[in-house]
């Protein structure tokens, strides 16, 4: 069946999950309180007084063409037309082969406000000259902000090479904190180690680096070896200690990861997150005093981080403390431009209470957002909760008169809290009745085919794609799903079908990676194992979900290539909580695991 990977193409991704998904996990909060140090794409104010003061001087050389070229962009750039200015000193630089045009290029191209712009002549300044640190800093910024942590990284390792002042563990924290995938940001850091006449200083950085990577993969021993290695030579700086501190949390040894975080904030006292480490420490240690006392400086430290309250207080109700909590959150109430997850984490704790009526004024203040549809599934969660069902329908039903943009997701909440109750001919009837009403919409006719192939209706779920495609041919979620669930079935009079499918969409979406999945899995079932490899590894590179690796360790398993096969087994089984499509295929092929 169509995973969650799949499901995500949706136009708005329908998203009802607990509530600590979307607040701020302990480790998301570094993303705040760091951040990546990178090189602004946005001019400062000093530079717009006059644009290109600091722009190094046009230099002998030039011919009739290249002079006509460059007094063109001059000019542009005079009268505020930076886009034809940096576009006149790319030609000239390509003509020239010039590090000094390519810097008045980028210069310029950040002016013209257009990423794409700044990234090809930033581009273009690295290929002439690789160690030009200023393009380095712009193109991880770039990737940084398109989150592509990879390259961010290897440019980021270009900028601080051999510099006694580099700080690779915060922006690999940071990238962990944002999501990255650590194996991806691991192998950049191991290339770089395996350089010669590194600096103490940058080696150790690299280092502790890698063991944020390790134990982000759950090899914890791995990630305290690499550190118990650089002894006491990296003691004193303040990432061995931020290091020591999450490895030590991770190992759920709150008391040591305390004392190191207290040792990193002596050596860095304005660095917040020891302050953080050392509340999360508390909370854990049921020190409530001192928890309290760090936090209420963490945010006097923040005031700029309007979220930070929200992520405190979720460490707090995390381990069961929602009165510390509702502290936090409870003077915000009602202030100018209230952060949505106050107002959801406050009715996640008056519902969690048995309030179900406070928990739903908390509720329906969350404004439309990425908030809203999360509030209003707890909302009648909260009422189903406390036997109340037809409330809770009248509930949603009121917010759908109320909210014509999100109707339909609305319309799936309802369905989807109908079938955990066991009403699923309710759910049947509900969806029937809407999609009558509003034959062509594509999100609620996409979901019950997803719900239909869940309960094993293959036909329905079929028909209700068919449907779709039918009514919107290039809607490539639908035609991606209706031929993997084709291939997935196994026949191969259906191959040829859901090959036409899948390329299709490929061809509307090239980059997207659930269809990379699609096509490797197609050629799977066809015996072609090699297509299936290549397409299967673009996926998983893209996409951390456990549907593509248990993919992959097949495909790799059947190419003889069973030790990455189980290495990527275990890696799956550790970096996902839940993992059952890769316990289906160890149950199915138990030969893997063994």
């Amino acid at each position: 069946m169509p995973s969650d990977v799949r499901n995500r193409q949706m136009t708005r991704p329908l998203i009802c999950k607990p509530l600590v998904t979307h607040t701020l996990p302990a480790l998301v909060l570094s993303v705040l309180l760091g951040g990546c140090q990178g090189f602004g794409i946005a001019p400062s104010s000093a530079e717009t007084r006059d644009p290109m003061i600091n722009a190094p001087p046009i230099t002998r050389g030039l011919d009739a063409g290249g002079l006509s070229t460059l007094l063109i962009a001059e000019m542009a750039g005079l009268r505020g037309d930076y886009r034809r200015a940096s576009e006149g000193y790319l030609k000239a630089a390509q003509r020239y082969q010039s590090p000094a045009l390519i810097e008045r290029a980028t210069l310029a191209a950040r002016f013209a406000d257009d990423p794409l712009l700044v990234e090809e002549a930033a581009r273009r300044w690295q290929s002439i000259s690789p160690e030009a640190q200023p393009a380095a800093e712009i193109l991880s910024t770039l990737a940084s902000s398109r989150g592509d942590w990879q390259e961010a990284l290897r440019q980021s390792l270009i900028v601080s090479e051999n510099r006694d002042d580099s700080d690779i563990t915060r922006f690999v924290d940071t990238a962990l904190s944002a999501g990255a995938r650590p194996e991806r940001l691991a192998e950049p850091l191991r290339d770089e180690l395996s350089q010669p006449r590194l600096s103490a200083h940058f080696r150790a950085d690299l280092t502790l680096a890698l063991a944020l990577t390790d134990a982000a993969l759950g090899d914890l021993n791995q990630a305290r070896t690499r550190l118990d290695s650089l002894g006491n030579t990296a003691s004193q700086m303040p990432p061995y200690w931020l290091v020591a501190s999450r490895i030590a949390l991770d190992r759920e040894r709150p008391s040591e990861a305390r004392r190191a975080a207290q040792r990193g904030l002596a050596l860095s006292p304005e660095d917040p997150r020891f302050l953080l480490l050392m509340t999360r420490a508390d909370i854990l240690l049921g020190n409530l005093t001192s928890a309290r006392s760090n936090a209420d400086a963490l945010i006097e430290l923040r005031r700029d981080v309007p979220l930070l309250k929200v992520g405190l207080a979720q460490l707090f109700l995390e381990e069961g403390y929602p009165d510390e909590a509702s502290r936090l959150l409870t003077p915000v109430v009602g202030e100018p431009n209230t952060p949505s997850p106050v107002y959801l984490m406050l009715g996640d704790i008056a519902a969690d209470q048995g309030d179900v009526e406070n928990a739903l004024l908390y509720y329906r203040q969350v404004p439309e957002g990425p908030d809203f549809l999360l509030s209003r599934h707890n909302a009648a969660q909260a009422l189903i909760d406390a036997g109340r069902l037809i409330d809770a329908r009248d509930f949603l039903r009121s917010e759908r008169l109320h909210s014509s943009e999100s109707y339909s997701e609305l319309v799936i909440i309802e369905s989807e809290l109908l079938d955990s109750q066991g009403q699923q001919a309710e759910a049947d009837e509900l969806l029937r009745r809407e999609l009558e009403r509003v034959p062509d919409d594509g999100e609620l006719r996409y979901f019950r085919a997803m719900r239909a192939w869940g309960n094993g209706d293959a036909d329905t779920s079929e028909s209700d794609l068919r449907t779709l495609i039918q009514h919107q041919p290039d809607n490539a979620t639908a035609l991606n799903a209706l031929g993997y669930t084709l291939a997935d079935q196994g026949d191969p009079e259906d191959l040829d079908e859901a090959e036409r499918l899948i390329k299709r969409a490929h061809e509307l979406q090239p980059n997207n990676p659930a269809i990379h999945d699609s096509l490797g899995w197609v050629a799977y079932q066809r015996g072609d194992l090699d297509t299936a490899l290549r397409w299967i590894e673009q996926a998983w590179a893209q996409i951390p979900d456990q549907e593509v690796g248990a993919h992959l360790i097949e495909v790799l398993w059947d190419l003889g290539q069973q030790q990455r096969a189980r290495d990527l087994l275990q890696q799956a089984q550790r970096q996902f909580s839940e993992h059952p499509l890769i316990d289906e295929l160890i149950q199915r092929r138990p030969e893997i695991a063994r």
